[in-house]
């Protein structure tokens, strides 16, 4: 089984609350944060649903009016095995 890697090799996490919910939606997409950022704030302001990518290509829609915080970060490549350092 294999995944697609990201060309970069960092991702973005980002991570959604949802309103009237103690449930959140964590996305890992290859979007810059700032680009992240961007998106959400042009959701908010035009009154539109905020739409993102994930690193597997799927789609998440939100409505805008549900969005009550956006966390937004740097995740690198996870490593797997064992290392000695």
């Amino acid at each position: 089984m294999s995944t697609k890697k990201s060309t970069s090799g960092t991702t973005t996490e980002v991570r959604v609350g949802i309103a009237d919910s103690s449930q959140e939606l964590h996305i890992e997409c290859d979007l810059s944060p700032e680009k992240v950022i961007e998106a959400v704030t042009a959701a908010l302001d035009s009154g539109k649903s905020l739409s993102l990518t994930d690193t597997r290509g799927r789609q998440t829609i939100i409505a805008n009016n549900k969005i009550s915080f956006v966390e937004v970060g740097e995740s690198a490549e996870r490593k797997v095995g064992f290392a000695s350092a």
